[in-house]
């Protein structure tokens, strides 16, 4: 008899761990993983070893090496720049020095992935993926869920033979399966699962930002870095204040990738505890999300489960459809619109509490937890079924 989806025992190999907690919840989980926190240059903080974290056993490789960043951004700039595609052995060397190399990745799927009923790989983009997916196709299983949005990676054809290997893939949104299938023509088995939210949040204890005081102010959470919309986020903030004195501030929260411009009304509280986050998040008129790159934004969701209005980039497709459907944000095209945006949250109060309303129904509507799980483990059962099936094409 069959296994049902929620009896399957599950590897999980996964170089962003925060997407496969969840379905630990009502599946057997194991997380194959990094000792790395930082991917700028996966130097290795964390011990190597096998651990028990929140009832979930990880197993963390230690990194061959940390990334040579200049050699990196030298062949980056080859790779995903050109005019023409690289050859197939410069765009492999791209994708090794992406990294993160682990030490004996391979050689553990080939001795460890018989242990488990079927595998979940994330992202795309980075060395294990690809490692995973070409030695455990065939062999068990194999859910895919990309990560995935518009981006030059993406148009790699390196890439290509990752997205016909796996059973099924699983995208967080329609705009993220809309791009994948696009660009590879997908023949598999495919469904948008999303990503659970927790909705029932205590009150956070208040958290203060030196120097912020009682002043009203936006949020941005996530890491300062050009790929994410921040330096452009506090150029335009920079200036808006600019034409627009009074105590409006600018809260960044999170990893500092690259510099930022000083400003006055700016506010850098660095990486903090995820209480404070949602303490930060909590106190804000608005939630900011300038991001162009996102394959679902865990960080908007969290904080319309707070009932909190948001700002997002309509230059991402995942982050305008998620304003289009859930009427919780206001998007922005240009500096122009922006303002304009910030002119109209900072006046109307109700507006940012409809806006609030809106986005935590949005996500009690499509991301709590069961009804996430019950579609994963629909992809989960899909993924038995074609890998069973002899008619399946790789």
């Amino acid at each position: 008899m069959e296994a049902e989806p929620e009896e399957l025992q599950l590897v999980a190999v996964a170089t962003k761990r925060g997407e496969v907690r969840g379905i630990a919840r009502r599946s057997q989980v194991e997380v194959l993983t990094s000792c790395a926190t930082s991917y700028l240059d996966w130097t290795d903080t964390l011990a190597p070893g096998t651990f028990r974290e929140e009832g979930v056993v990880v197993h963390r490789l230690a990194s061959v090496g940390a990334r040579d960043v200049p050699r990196f951004s030298e062949v980056s700039l080859r790779v995903l720049t050109g005019r023409h595609a690289a050859p197939s052995h410069v765009q492999h060397a791209w994708l090794a020095e992406q990294g993160p190399r682990l030490s004996g990745l391979q050689r553990w799927l080939r001795e460890h992935g018989g242990d488990f009923d079927a595998a979940v790989v994330l992202p795309y983009l980075y060395l294990p993926a690809f490692c995973a997916i070409t030695t455990l196709a065939g062999r068990l299983p194999l859910v895919f869920h990309p990560c995935a949005h518009d981006e030059p990676p993406l148009r790699l054809p390196v890439y290509e033979r990752i997205f016909r290997l796996p059973d099924v893939l699983g995208f967080f949104t329609e705009e993220e399966a809309a791009v994948v299938r696009r660009r590879f023509a997908v023949d598999r088995p495919w469904a948008v699962t999303g990503i659970g939210v927790d909705v029932d949040l205590t009150e956070p204890a208040p958290f203060a930002v030196g120097g912020l005081g009682d002043r009203p102010y936006l949020a941005c959470v996530g890491r300062i870095d050009p790929g994410k919309g921040t330096p452009e986020l506090v150029e335009w903030f920079g200036r808006y204040k600019e034409a627009h004195p009074g105590p409006l501030a600018l809260v960044l929260v999170g990893d500092r990738a690259n510099a930022v411009e000083a400003h006055p009304d700016v506010f850098l509280t660095g990486v903090v505890a995820e209480s404070a986050r949602q303490a930060l998040v909590a106190g804000s008129i608005a939630l900011v999300q300038p991001s162009r790159y996102e394959s679902f934004s865990l960080v908007l969701m969290e904080a319309w489960a707070a009932s909190k209005a948001a700002v997002v980039n309509a230059a991402s497709p995942v982050l305008a459809g998620h304003a289009r459907r859930s009427g919780g944000a206001l998007p922005y095209r240009d500096e122009v619109e922006f303002g304009v945006v910030l002119d109209m949250l900072t006046a109307q109060p109700a507006l940012r509490a409809r806006l609030g309303e809106a986005g935590r129904k949005y996500v009690l509507d499509h991301f709590q937890w069961d009804d996430v799980l019950e579609r994963h483990e629909s992809l989960l059962g899909q993924a038995v079924v074609c890998f069973r099936s002899p008619h399946a094409q790789r």
